[in-house]
């Protein structure tokens, strides 16, 4: 079975709509991505992201983005424009319906003075800790709040007196009158309003008190008319009380809300707060540092939309929580790299050449192909001359068996050029190798010779005068460990922070094309990997990122997997 078929198979929820559509249940497919906007998005909301906009699409639907701005202490406008850009990067187009929950403040406040009205809803002026402390646990039922049985004139007047700003953060709040002896805790009076005195980057000073989440998403689905309200498995105790609502209040449309697993990755912590956590205490650079597995990082270290999308299809959606290898992230990355980036030759730790039978002031061009899985890409010219750089590691003084590189007195070809066989070794005062003294065969231009002799070893290399110095940026795992939510008694997720996480390289050396090359573009480093132009280059200072190496470990794994 084809990755597309297995992720099709897996894909529940596609089925759900599927037969919605044969049975007449829904004319139209309507689905939202709500998030809130409190952060950068991440990959495991790229998953979402993928379903909600990639089944509307399917059955020529459409996807609302509709951001849950009910908290305004965390929201920022960056946050709104971070995400509305990831979208748009990952393929998907909400049109014009973009919405946000404080749309909806006014229509919501008017249905919560309904629930009032009707005894379904009361102001108690319990604190958070207090509420908390009576909801009950899993085996014993919650206690009635003290305040449950006011009059509805006594609930209207404090509740219009919370929306007037006369009480202070926390000292009153609406709830739901349900049941405190639920054996579902949400459905134990849950909270509706809380008072905040803040500002709201939308409705500005208009409104003190905000409601809650529970409350806000299941009316938004209904006056959007959402046909398929699609979210994480965490919301699933929450059903009882989403349907709660919308029995109790007269709803224009009654949406059904439906749970998949979320993704969990390893080597990766998908927690917003803890996300926060290591931007906050700079742990990383930023929201979008390449480490980090947020989608705007991805998109900066180099991985492609379309890989994304590709591993979303492939991991499919599922019931029940499971945690997917990264590797197959970079084998998704790495598949769709390698059929589009373009190659250029970077020498990431240079080691100087010269080519002693070469004439002074002479140079060749040749053709190199820009990319061999793409006949159409063409071709471009690179410059030999006699002095140039080559990959230090790929020349040993006393090599082992098997050691196909260069070597004193070996022979090896230089990719697209000549044959070169190391004659000296140049070393300073300390010992190190500093530099090689090579001669070339002439009549080997272009990789063959006349008497048809072979090397096993190729090399990469970019030319002494005509190369263009380099930053290069070594990525790996953020954390050492797997699964770097689990830590010991005493420790923090933040202990398991790799150290070699990053490594910065400042003397390397790359082809001049790429110093037209725009930032963001993704090629592959001849024999090194693929590596990104990062944001930061400048005419003077090249930068990249390695998005990936060329090794497919992803390949190991499955190999390795039982039958």
């Amino acid at each position: 079975m084809s990755a597309e078929e297995t992720a099709r198979a897996s894909n529940f929820i596609r089925d759900i709509i599927e037969e919605d559509i044969k049975s007449g249940k829904h004319k139209e497919i309507v689905t939202r991505f709500p998030p809130e906007p409190n952060g950068y998005l991440h990959v495991g909301h790229a998953k979402s992201i993928c379903l909600n906009f990639g089944v509307a699409a399917e059955f020529n639907g459409r996807c609302h983005l509709r951001f849950d701005d009910t908290n305004p202490v965390k929201e920022e406008q960056e946050y709104i424009d971070s995400i509305k850009e990831d979208v748009k990067w990952l393929g998907f187009d909400w049109g014009k319906h973009e919405y946000y929950a404080s749309d909806y403040f006014q229509q919501l406040f008017d249905w919560a003075v309904l629930l009032i009205k009707e005894g379904k809803a009361y102001v108690d002026d319990q604190n958070a800790d207090e509420i908390r402390n009576t909801r009950g646990t899993l085996t014993e039922p919650g206690k009635n709040s003290p305040h449950r049985d006011r009059s509805v004139e006594e609930n209207l007047d404090l509740f219009n007196r919370m929306k007037n700003g006369e009480f202070k953060n926390g000292e009153r709040v609406l709830r739901a009158k349900i049941d405190m002896a639920s054996p579902n805790i949400n459905m134990r009076d849950p909270v509706l309003y809380r008072i905040l005195h803040a500002s709201h980057p939308r409705t500005g000073d208009k409104w003190c008190i905000y409601p809650m989440y529970d409350y806000t998403h299941g009316q938004s689905d209904s006056i959007e008319h959402i046909s398929h309200s699609i979210c994480t498995l965490e919301f699933q105790d929450h059903r009882p009380l989403y349907d709660w609502f919308i029995k109790a209040l007269p709803v224009p449309a009654e949406p059904h809300q439906y749970e998949f697993a979320r993704l969990n990755l390893t080597y990766t912590v998908m927690s917003k707060r803890k996300l926060l956590r290591l931007v906050q205490e700079k742990k990383v650079f930023g929201w979008n540092d390449p480490r980090m597995p947020t989608i705007s990082g991805m998109r900066r270290r180099g991985y492609p939309a379309a890989a994304l999308r590709e591993f979303c299809d492939r991991i499919g959606v599922a019931k029940s929580n499971s945690t997917v290898e990264f590797a197959m992230l970079e084998n998704c990355v790495r598949d769709e790299l390698n059929r589009n980036a373009p190659r250029f030759m970077g020498v990431l730790k240079p080691l100087k050449v010269v080519v002693t039978n070469y004439p002074e002031g002479q140079s060749d061009f040749f053709d190199a192909e820009n990319n061999p899985e793409d006949p159409t890409a063409g071709t471009r010219k690179v410059k030999f001359t006699r002095e140039l750089y080559i990959e230090s590691e790929d020349f040993m003084e006393n090599p082992p068996k098997k050691f196909f590189r260069l070597s004193p007195g070996a022979e090896v070809r230089l990719k697209h050029s000549y044959y070169i066989t190391c004659k000296e070794v140049i070393k300073d005062n300390d010992g190190n190798i500093i530099e090689l003294r090579c001669e070339y065969d002439p009549e080997s231009k272009g990789g063959s010779t006349p008497d048809g002799r072979r090397v096993k070893g190729t090399l990469h290399w970019v030319s002494a005068s005509e190369g263009k110095r380099a930053e290069i940026r070594l990525y790996d795992h953020l954390f050492k460990q797997e699964n770097p939510d689990k830590v010991e008694e005493g420790t923090d997720f933040l202990d398991n922070i790799s150290p070699d996480s990053l490594e910065i390289l400042t003397d390397s050396i790359v082809e001049p094309a790429l110093a037209d090359l725009k930032a963001g573009v993704t090629t592959q480093f001849l024999r090194m990997g693929y590596f990104c132009k990062d944001q930061d280059s400048t005419a003077d200072k090249l930068v990249f990122n390695r998005t990936i190496s060329l090794k497919d470990g992803w390949a190991k794994i499955q190999k390795n997997q039982p039958d």
